[in-house]
């Protein structure tokens, strides 16, 4: 992997990231890359989540944010599960104005096609964020893949993830899956998608495919060098 000073990942929610990269987050971290987190959506005021799971989703976070060592964790604040109802100037403008005050070179966001409707938006709005004229400090950006995201994206005119990058993570999977664990309720017994055994089972496909132990895949939407 070559070291980059600054690097970005956005999730569209808090636990995106930690599916999608976070073994490559662990790795940048351990070679002394600064690595900021943008959460997207909140679920503070959103219906159907009571303030004591909106107060230990931020205990969540935090400990998330300690356990990467995250140099600095950012929040756009927009309504979960709502984003294709925000105009798109407003979620641009958003991501855009973090991305100009971080000037990351790196910027990892979700796959376009994933089946959630945020995910779709925040990957729009990333982009034209870090257009080349926009944001020249951006050197390159890459697309992960969400488990029970981009594995259930039924569009027809999707011709599916196609990794063309993997990471080498062998070193890092366990912690990956601990830190996973932080988020109450997201993991749970397989065949649920999001699971130890599916994580696993997903790290090690990909590891097959680049010839390690476990991988992450991505995405290379652009590369300025």
């Amino acid at each position: 992997m070559q070291n980059t000073n600054r690097c970005l990942v956005i999730a569209p929610h808090p636990d995106d990231e930690t599916l999608g990269c976070g073994g490559t987050i662990l790795k940048l971290k351990a070679q002394g890359t600064v690595v900021h987190w943008l959460i997207v959506t909140t679920i503070d005021g959103v219906s159907g989540f009571p303030q004591e799971r909106v107060h230990a989703r931020a205990r969540e976070i935090d400990a998330v944010k300690e356990a990467y060592g995250f140099n600095d964790v950012h929040h756009c604040s927009l309504p979960s599960a709502a984003l294709d109802t925000l105009g798109k100037g407003e979620l641009i403008g958003a991501v855009g104005n973090i991305i100009k005050n971080i000037k990351p070179e790196r910027v990892y966001i979700p796959y376009r096609n994933d089946a959630h409707s945020d995910h779709a938006a925040v990957f729009d709005a990333a982009v034209a964020a870090t257009k080349t004229f926009r944001s020249p400090f951006v050197k390159a950006i890459y697309a992960y893949e969400t488990l029970s995201e981009t594995d259930f994206g039924l569009r027809p005119d999707d011709l599916g993830f196609r990794p063309n990058l993997y990471e080498d993570i062998s070193g890092y999977l366990d912690k990956k899956i601990e830190i996973m664990s932080l988020f109450d309720g997201e993991m749970g017994k397989f065949p649920f998608p999001r699971s130890e055994e599916c994580l696993r089972a997903l790290a090690t496909l990909r590891g097959a495919q680049a010839n390690c132990q476990a991988a992450e895949a991505f995405m290379i939407l652009k590369e300025i060098r």
